[in-house]
């Protein structure tokens, strides 16, 4: 009976452990440069699938991502966010997507960013915190600025 209790004490622990593991915490680069790209890049990630939380930091240019791994894959939120005219580490926006911004927000263009450079924005002189590599998601952070 003792080791019946325990089998099942072990089982249950496990089990909750496992189920915690669902959840995959990424951060990674996207070129934008201001708040209507932050806008547009975090309801981009947002509306994927699977995906619980997204922030992008205009000055980093990192965006910072939670999502459920059983519903959705790191590349399929690049994707989304360069369907809306985002470049990211992983996939190039199209020039369609690309031009589909508003014009304030054309981080391609060398003048746009000199723009907000001079407004205050845009600085990439911050970078994230706290960084671990991972196998399957390339940077997992436990903090990003």
């Amino acid at each position: 009976m003792k080791n019946l209790l325990v089998i099942c004490f072990v089982l249950l622990v496990g089990g909750f452990a496992q189920a915690q593991d669902k959840n995959a915490k990424v951060a990674f680069q996207v070129d934008g440069v201001c708040g209507m790209c932050q806008e547009r890049i975090e309801k981009a990630a947002i509306r994927t699938k699977g995906v619980k939380s997204a922030k992008w930091n205009v000055h980093t240019h990192y965006l910072s991502v939670i999502f459920d791994e059983r519903k959705t894959n790191l590349e399929t939120i690049h994707q989304s966010v360069a369907n809306v005219g985002h470049d990211t580490e992983l996939v190039t926006a199209t020039d369609e997507a690309y031009n589909s911004v508003h014009d304030c927000c054309r981080y391609r263009d060398e003048d746009v960013k000199k723009e907000h450079e001079d407004d205050g924005g845009g600085s990439e002189s911050e970078s994230p915190k706290s960084f671990v590599n991972t196998q399957n998601y390339g940077l997992i952070y436990s903090e990003v600025g």
